[in-house]
């Protein structure tokens, strides 16, 4: 006994070490070993939660949270754990509970009093966040952070005098948090104190360098004071640090199309278009300098797009009229002249305007008219900050969202750096003790090292494993006949499975070969069978998970994707962060 408790405090000891070094991956796999040794203990439980929380599996952490929960409700980290688990699910109620829980433990909490105060202002349950922000003021009455939550609510209530005499008094405490400066200089901008606005974005930007929207706002407000030099670098900068930001590419072009850069004015709305190819706006403006640098035919593909969806946008007709004679195309161009005619059009129609201060529209405004106005963000606020000290690694790894392959038979044995699991068939054991040491079988997901199954087949052609070989043998031939191959293969594994019903490995295989004939739904009964025999087969939970990210079922990809990463498949928590983008 003493044995197995030294034994489960080495195996927590190892994996809280592992997580000390951000090795979240390998951490997991002591905390699973420790929960199987001893499942009635809180402490695997949490840790593991934690290691989740810090790959950014939310779902799967807050689901062991509540299973340490179970073991010892008195824990006030778990239900701080689940609280953030929580609010990253936008499950804001649910948090609420559990910091009213951890509260009732730690009543001096502050990190549990604010991030229930913000859990409130995101339920728009001002009144309350207000009398909770009262209180902590009274207990942390230097505390900075307090009346910058206090000028968020009154922010959201649209009192604007309150929310700068809230933020004044913040930076009076603590004139070092660059966050609260973002926020007065939100109010600012929204204001069109344009100079004001950038002074606070100035003091924002030195504080926090590296904060992409931080530019984007600073050159909304040196573009309204006509410095569009200042304006550019800062877009510039934005980009440097934020390259996919799409404010950024399209408000850069505008302001290159402006100073007649109009090359690499086009390449921003290439990227934009690459980020949102039905972007009209953005369609529009590639268009006119499509046509200003000498390509009509391309200018006449986007106008094209954007009549389409506006017919009576008569400055695009007459563009495109304009192009469709540059190319000869006469009665095209014609076409379109009668469309305006009919329609009476103003003499000074087709003159694209030049950009001018205080024309900006909301980056969710449609109306084509406005396709010469700079984007601004549909809500200019800050975004709220949670006090914690979790974060991740290996989920901001890319990776393909591809199937694993099959389990084979090989004659060599498949290595992993944190994946214990070991897999066993006994049908395949049995014929091991047949054959020599140099001939043994291993079950391996990935490639197999046999291609020629005829000695094996040769002992039992009848058997689940000579049916199992030679569909492993099928699937890795090359053949012009793809669908004929298919049904051969789901046709040996469908023979194997009735030899061998409790091997999961050939259910799994069968799923991913309905995965090539696109019947997803009979692939996920088929890997459900093989997690039912073997439920720690992590490749079963990974392709299942794919399965139902393909039929639109995110809560079940998920979970599935969840466990396959508990059981040691790292690349599935690129695959879980992915998904919530």
């Amino acid at each position: 006994m003493c044995h197995a408790q030294f034994n489960t405090d080495r195996l927590l000891m190892i994996g809280r070490s592992a997580l000390y070094y951000e090795d979240y991956v390998l951490s997991i796999q002591y905390f699973n070993q420790a929960i199987s040794s001893k499942p009635y203990l809180y402490e695997p439980w949490f840790f593991r939660g934690v290691a989740k929380y810090y790959l950014d599996d939310y779902v799967g952490a807050e689901s062991d949270c509540t299973e340490a929960l179970e073991r010892n409700p008195y824990v006030v980290g778990i239900y701080e754990l689940r609280g953030l688990c929580r609010i990253h699910q936008k499950n804001f109620e649910g948090a609420v509970s559990d910091y009213n829980a951890a509260l009732r433990y730690d009543p001096e909490g502050i990190n549990l009093w604010h991030n229930r105060a913000l859990c409130r202002i995101e339920q728009k349950e001002y009144d309350k966040a207000l009398a909770e922000l009262d209180t902590m003021s009274a207990r942390w009455s230097k505390n900075a952070r307090i009346p910058a939550m206090k000028a968020n609510v009154y922010i959201q209530q649209k009192d604007t005098t309150k929310a700068i005499e809230a933020l004044e008094k913040s930076i009076e405490l603590d004139a070092y948090d660059g966050n609260v400066w973002a926020q007065r200089a939100v109010i600012s901008l929204a204001r069109s104190e344009w100079k004001e606005g950038e002074g606070y974005l100035n003091k924002a930007i030195h504080l926090l360098p590296k904060d992409a929207n931080l530019y984007i706002n600073r050159a909304l407000a040196r573009f309204n004071q006509q410095n569009l030099r200042g304006a550019m670098a800062d877009y510039d900068t934005a980009l440097d640090f934020e390259p996919n930001n799409f404010l950024g590419h399209y408000n850069r072009g505008l302001l290159r199309a402006q100073v007649g850069d109009d090359n690499r004015a086009i390449t921003d709305f290439d990227f934009v278009l690459k980020l949102e190819p039905d972007n009209l706006m953005a369609l529009y403006n590639r268009a006119l300098l499509l046509e200003q640098t000498g390509n009509p035919r391309a200018a006449i593909r986007d106008y094209s797009k954007v009549i389409d969806q506006y017919p009576n946008f008569w400055t695009g007709l007459h563009q495109r009229a304009q192009c469709y004679r540059k190319l000869g195309l006469t009665k095209q161009a014609e076409q379109d002249e009668f469309r305006i005619l009919k329609a009476q059009l103003d003499k000074r129609m087709g003159k694209q305007p030049r950009l001018s201060p205080k024309q900006m529209r909301k980056r969710s405004d449609e109306d084509i008219e406005k396709y010469n106005q700079l984007a601004v963000a549909d809500e200019q606020e800050v975004q709220p900050e949670y006090q914690s000290d979790y974060r991740g690694r290996v989920q901001n790894r890319h990776v393909a969202m591809d199937y694993l392959p099959m389990y084979v038979l090989s004659t060599q044995r498949q290595q992993s750096a944190v994946k214990r699991y070991v897999a066993y068939d006994r049908q395949v054991d049995s014929l091991n003790h047949t054959l020599p040491a140099n001939l043994q079988l291993y079950i391996v997901c990935g490639e197999s090292t046999i291609h020629d199954p005829a000695p094996w087949l040769e002992r039992d052609s009848k058997s689940a494993v000579a049916l199992w070989l030679r569909a492993i043998c099928q699937a890795q031939q090359e053949s012009s006949d793809m669908p004929l191959m298919t049904a051969n293969l789901l046709e040996n594994l469908t023979q194997a499975i009735a030899l061998a019903p409790t091997n999961a490995y050939l259910y799994y295989n069968r799923g991913n070969a309905y995965v090539q004939c696109m019947d997803h739904q009979q692939a996920i009964a088929d890997y459900t069978k093989a997690i039912t025999l073997d439920a720690h087969l992590a490749e079963a939970y990974y392709n299942r998970g794919l399965a139902h990210l393909t039929l639109k079922h995110q809560k079940e990809a998920t979970a599935d994707l969840s466990k396959a990463g508990e059981l040691g498949l790292y690349a599935a928590y690129s695959l879980l962060k992915n998904q919530r983008k």
